[in-house]
């Protein structure tokens, strides 16, 4: 593990999953015709605002700091993150901001940011169409133009991918489920002293709390929607131990539609893109 508590003290660690905003293919069904990307959609304005709202609102619930932000290289969820670590890391609070735009000063030292492969889309004409992948399978994504939209001084170049490479195309349904919890659990123990915020897409998210919150089934995923995550981790004498995952339903479960049933442990896969 990179990073400890401090000696002989428990504390709680914080993880949150979130779904990008609002994607311009769902609301714009032209775009794809002339995109030179069509399986990589930014967010249309509205999904900035949301994401940028939704970091204010983490930050004025929680009372206490997120520390790292993960980030799938998709753009539409780098765009989200942008949105959220500036309302995260702005040294004023407006409550009339309304995006990154509206934010004159930011704190680089509040947190930091990476990209992880293992947040990346369900890579399958599950939830990419056949005919909108890349032909041959390359989805083709510059780290460094993606970090670029970020606050400077933010970017964390030092860190190590879970999942140093992409998913093959055609992955399985299951084996994406699998790649995200593994995901999670991996970062978690990586950085147990620190509070992180994940951003990935809707079946991220659904298997996330799916996973940790049992007998439920979750139907419906919006768009910024998360689930917050915390554990207990103690340290001693340079050990560190950490507890079970809870899912926190303290603070609102808003945008997450579950049901519970103890027959299956499955999210249902979104029936819109992710």
């Amino acid at each position: 593990m990179e990073s400890s508590p401090k000696s002989n003290i428990d504390v709680y660690q914080n993880i949150f999953v979130m779904r990008h905003g609002d994607r311009i293919d769902n609301f714009e069904p032209l775009w794809v015709s002339t995109a030179e990307r069509p399986w990589d959609p930014p967010l249309v304005q509205d999904g900035m605002i949301r994401a940028f709202r939704t970091g204010q609102r983490i930050r004025s619930q929680i009372g206490f700091p997120i520390h790292r932000v993960f980030v799938s290289p998709f753009l539409r969820c780098v765009q989200t993150a942008s949105e959220v670590v500036s309302a995260l890391s702005a040294v004023n609070v407006d409550p009339n901001a309304m995006s990154s735009k509206d934010v004159p000063s930011i704190d680089n030292s509040k947190l930091k940011v990476a990209i992880e492969f293992g947040l990346c889309e369900m890579l399958n004409s599950v939830a990419i169409r056949r005919e909108l992948a890349p032909k041959d399978g390359n989805f083709d994504f510059t780290i460094s133009d993606l970090e670029a939209m970020f606050p400077e001084g933010m970017v964390d170049s030092n860190v190590d991918m879970v999942y140093k490479e992409l998913p093959k195309w055609e992955e399985s349904v299951e084996g994406c489920r699998d790649r995200y919890v593994k995901v999670v659990k991996a970062l978690a123990d990586k950085y147990p002293s620190e509070n992180l915020l994940l951003v990935t897409h809707g079946e991220g998210v659904g298997t996330t709390f799916s996973t940790f919150y049992k007998d439920t089934t979750v139907y419906e995923v919006d768009y910024c929607a998360y689930v917050e995550l915390r554990r207990e981790v103690s340290s001693e004498d340079g050990s560190v131990k950490a507890g079970d995952y809870e899912v926190v339903l303290s603070h609102g479960q808003a945008g997450i539609g579950f049901s519970h049933d103890p027959a299956s442990h499955d999210p249902v896969i979104s029936q819109t893109p992710v």
